[in-house]
């Protein structure tokens, strides 16, 4: 499916948000940059605005909003949780899609479901709070019933400058690995994934879960 489409990627001047437009103009849909200055992305449109101050009005007619939003500095990592509340409200009640990109960290490691990747002692320190403050951002919007979302995780490895070979692995919610053992997945094919779930010819597919993606 191609052209057909509108989809707006905010904070879209993001390592993973420019991949995203890119690889959704290069497919010919229609696609909207929301960005906060200017707009870096090949996106033939632009909303400059904060995220925080977007509205329904801003939003009103986009088949897909990709939330591709990351905050890193401490004092800012409650933000994850209150950007998806925040484009949740505004999208509440909606036909419109909200696929959030998010970590890796709050993936299952077990079939129980009771211990997050971040909750092993491999993993590093230094990515904890990130990956708790992601995953408190899934448990907030697992509450909403009025918006057809989908919380898209990367694999472990996530490579920012790794090449694009268009295949991918769509997961569930436990950590899985390729045939090696290795979790990984480029920016390049995560943000193919993410444009096969904004465009799917069954716009129901996966609305309401967290899946993962991987090589």
């Amino acid at each position: 499916m191609t052209g057909t489409i509108s989809i707006a990627v905010v904070a879209a001047n993001g390592k993973a948000g420019r991949l995203i437009v890119k690889e959704a103009v290069e497919r010919g849909f229609d696609v909207t940059a929301v960005v906060r200055g200017e707009n870096r992305t090949v996106a033939p449109h632009a909303i400059v605005k904060d995220l925080f101050d977007l509205t329904a009005a801003d939003l009103d007619g986009f088949d897909v909003v990709v939330d591709a939003f990351g905050a890193w500095t401490p004092e800012t990592l409650d933000q994850h949780s209150e950007s998806v509340n925040h484009l949740s409200d505004i999208l509440s009640g909606t036909d419109t899609r909200l696929i959030v990109v998010g970590g890796a960290g709050s993936l299952y490691v077990d079939p129980e479901h009771t211990t997050h990747l971040f909750d092993t002692p491999e993993f590093p320190d230094e990515y904890v709070p990130l990956s708790k403050a992601q995953g408190a951002a899934l448990d907030e919007i697992r509450r909403r019933d009025d918006v057809r979302w989908t919380f898209v995780s990367p694999a472990a490895e996530f490579i920012a400058d790794g090449e694009r070979t268009g295949r991918y692995v769509l997961a569930g919610e436990e950590l899985t690995t390729d045939d090696a053992g290795r979790s990984e997945i480029s920016y390049a094919d995560y943000a193919v994934a993410i444009v096969d779930l904004a465009t799917a010819d069954d716009a129901n597919t996966h609305v309401g879960e967290r899946v993962s993606v991987r090589w």
